[in-house]
């Protein structure tokens, strides 16, 4: 159990988190917002990377920055931006890594069976250097599951990845769920949707909104729409609404709106995704 109470963080004048409460458990956790909004610096605390300006992280009831905690013993970490020994193969750079990390038993086993849950085997005695973003990104999860940590947390795992990898990593992280606590930080809604049993929704250093996807949907049903309109009509809702989609056929249009009232006329109600909800959060968070 992780428990944050009251965090707070502030560099100099400028309070970048504010007052963060929050509560994980077993299950992937989908921490959502745009850039600039915490989830890095939340990250970084959370790991004991960086010290709050007040509030704490607890882990099993004992402080992350306490320098006698036990917790780096249960975490794997992804950072939002990883540094590789480009010289170092696949394999080398776990047993390193490995080795860092103090963990006990057979590197080469561990490592081994790591390299093939994500897919990286026939490519584990290949230069890191000469990998693509994607097969980076999965060697960086490999080094994150080391040691089989109760904790997984992924700050923008999927950055920079193509459809196919994004797809491919979401897999991999739905089946290490399991017995473990996966966080992920994103403002990548797709990364999240579909396979976070709890999605955190963040603003400007706040937590607007929690709860499982389906549940934060329905909370929105009943102000998502959908209109079709001409050309001159579209302009003008896009000026002045939230719209999440605009698809253009010919001398026409449908845009899918976030309103609490009826954007237009002829416009229908349609049932809310997880981006509508994103939307909505961020339509009420400004001013």
């Amino acid at each position: 159990m992780i428990e944050i109470k009251d965090l707070k963080k502030a560099y100099g004048i400028k309070e970048v988190l504010h007052g963060i409460d929050l509560e994980f458990g077993e299950g992937i956790y989908g921490l959502l917002g745009p850039n600039g909004a915490g989830k890095t610096t939340l990250m970084n605390l959370i790991v004991g990377l960086i010290k709050p300006t007040s509030g704490d992280v607890l882990w099993n009831g004992a402080s992350a920055f306490d320098p006698k905690s036990e917790h780096l013993k249960k975490l794997g970490y992804l950072p939002q931006y990883p540094e590789y020994y480009k010289n170092f193969t696949a394999r080398e750079f776990l047993c390193y890594m490995s080795a860092l990390k103090g963990i006990p038993g057979k590197n080469a086993e561990q490592t081994g069976e790591l390299l093939e849950f994500v897919n990286l085997e026939s490519d584990a005695d290949r230069k890191l250097g000469g990998y693509s973003g994607g097969m980076l990104r999965r060697v960086g999860l490999a080094q994150a599951l080391l040691g089989d940590p109760s904790v997984i947390i992924l700050d923008e795992p999927t950055a920079g990845l193509d459809p196919l990898e994004r797809i491919r990593l979401r897999n991999l992280l739905s089946e290490i769920s399991q017995g473990h606590t996966v966080i992920i930080a994103t403002h990548i809604v797709p990364d999240v949707e579909y396979i976070a049993n709890e999605v955190i929704l963040m603003f400007d250093g706040r937590i607007a909104k929690r709860g499982r996807p389906r549940d934060l949907a329905e909370a929105v049903n009943g102000s998502v729409w959908q209109v079709k309109t001409d050309m001159a009509g579209c302009e003008e809702l896009v000026r002045r609404l939230r719209v999440s989609n605009v698809f253009s056929e010919g001398d026409e249009c449908t845009l899918r709106i976030v309103s609490r009232e009826k954007p237009a006329a002829g416009a229908v109600q349609v049932y809310p995704t997880l981006e509508d909800v994103f939307l909505f959060g961020a339509k009420e968070q400004t001013p």
